[in-house]
């Protein structure tokens, strides 16, 4: 141990009669613990809504969205043929969507229909749930027929008042004529009623077969788009313009990121917006350190000219105060990141704050600590300390001895 990390130890906590010096490294300490930890803890929340929503929108929505410039169309399934064979692509399938009317005895909704192949639908994370839509039969064993299924979102069914095996009335315009200005109303059995755990998704969307979908909206063997699935989510942007290359004119594509950018964008924004708040409470700590070592400065002027009369750099003096600064910003840094974990594995383990669903795209806080957000926060405390010690240390340096001793 070299002298200058000694007398630095020695120098962090002051004598008895110094008890002022030492509550004020006390505090220091504190204000670093408070502010790494609170950012540790923010930042893994935001860092865990990222992740989450990704995984959210990435269960729900296709990778990339396949359409056509004028609206339906019925030439899919070569270029379908065309996409799978692509690098890249895990799967492609058509899909049918519109916005309906859904009626049930407890009341009427307004909702988007959507009509997919579920046996080959790799979109949805609820995807058992769609298999009770897979071929209906047109008739069952006694000649009767049989009413096509519906899987509705959860809340979308609680507003309905429905539950499985109960009926809804499907209320479309594409059966309107210039005469009878009557909509199509076509009946469907609840199958199924599922949670994604997105309110936007589960209290709007109901899901039929492609088929259904298309004799309830007089579509005939036109589709409204081709749903994309990749092997490499965060490549689908270089797989949809390798689709456009390779299809071109009529047909247009869009990634997930596209479709979402506004919202990952301005969870961007509010991570990096929070990482500057949460630093300036390390900013105010790094204050503290700098009164702490100022007055320690003015408390050792006798000791600092007595190692200079001895022999001691101008170095060694500002290593000593710059030592004991930084130790303050190791402890508070160690201390803060050991109760920002803890605190992190209290909101991950219980739970215990719960957000509005139709505020939030979730009910609870997500949590997820990243090694670089970490290595981020320790850096930016280790640098505000670092800075703190300057000003105190450069001065302890510049002490003329002769002066210190004389007027002490």
């Amino acid at each position: 141990m070299s002298f200058e990390t000694f007398i630095a130890g020695r120098y962090l906590w002051a004598r008895h009669k110094q008890v002022f010096i030492s509550l004020i490294n006390f505090l220091s300490i504190a204000g670093v613990t408070v502010g790494v930890m609170t950012l540790i803890a923010v930042l893994a929340v935001m860092t865990g809504s990222d992740f989450e929503l990704k995984a959210r929108i990435l269960g729900i929505q296709p990778h990339v969205l396949m359409m056509r410039h004028g609206g339906a169309f019925s030439e899919y399934r070569p270029v379908i043929q065309t996409v799978r064979e692509m690098d890249g692509v895990k799967n492609a399938a058509p899909f049918v969507y519109a916005q309906v009317m859904l009626r049930s005895a407890s009341g009427i909704e307004g909702a988007v229909l959507k009509g997919i192949l579920p046996e080959s639908s790799d979109v949805l994370i609820y995807k058992t749930a769609l298999k009770s839509l897979n071929s209906d039969p047109d008739s069952r064993d006694d000649g009767s027929a049989v009413i096509p299924g519906i899987v509705l979102g959860k809340e979308l069914a609680e507003k309905l008042g429905v539950r499985t095996g109960q009926l809804v009335d499907v209320i479309t315009p594409s059966g309107m004529s210039s005469v009878s200005r009557l909509p199509s109303i076509r009946r469907l059995e609840v199958r199924d009623a599922v949670e994604t755990g997105m309110y936007e998704y589960d209290s709007t969307f109901g899901y039929v077969s492609l088929g259904t979908a298309q004799k309830i909206l007089g579509m005939g063997e036109a589709v409204t788009g081709i749903e994309v699935q990749v092997d490499d989510v965060y490549k689908a942007d270089a797989i949809a313009e390798r689709i456009d290359a390779a299809i071109g004119f009529p047909y247009w594509t869009v990634d997930w990121m596209q479709r979402n950018s506004n919202i990952f964008t301005s969870l961007k924004i509010q991570k990096a917006v929070m990482f500057i708040i949460f630093s300036l409470i390390i900013l105010v700590a790094g204050f503290s350190i700098t009164s702490a070592l100022i007055m320690s400065v003015i408390e050792k002027t006798r000791d600092i000219s007595i190692l200079k009369a001895m022999g001691a750099s101008n170095r060694s003096i500002r290593k000593i105060f710059i030592l004991k600064g930084m130790a303050i910003g190791a402890l508070g840094t160690g201390l803060g990141m050991t109760l920002g974990f803890l605190l992190c594995e209290a909101l991950s383990r219980y739970q215990f704050v719960e957000l509005p669903k139709d505020v939030y795209f979730f009910s609870t806080l997500p949590v997820r600590i990243e090694a670089f957000d970490v290595l981020s926060i320790v850096g930016a405390a280790f640098l505000i300390c670092l800075l703190a010690t300057l000003y105190p240390a450069i001065r302890a340096s510049r002490l003329n001895p002769v002066d210190g001793i004389r007027n002490r």
